[in-house]
């Protein structure tokens, strides 16, 4: 059984959207921020999916 991660990095959201690392890094503390989530804690597929608006099929094609 394949399993994939439930977890998004910056390099996956650079993958995504075509944006720079940094950019992505950036995105990640804003999303962070609207969830209330220390920076020591992960952001989930489903968590940058609801925030940009990408539905979470599209978004769970990119992730191993």
């Amino acid at each position: 059984m394949l399993r994939k991660r439930c977890v998004i990095y910056p390099k996956d959201i650079q993958i995504i959207t075509g944006r720079s690392e940094r950019y992505c890094h950036a995105l990640i503390k804003k999303i962070k921020i609207f969830y209330g989530k220390d920076d020591h804690q992960f952001i989930t597929q489903e968590e940058f999916s609801d925030f940009s608006g990408i539905p979470i099929e599209q978004v769970a094609q990119y992730i191993i």
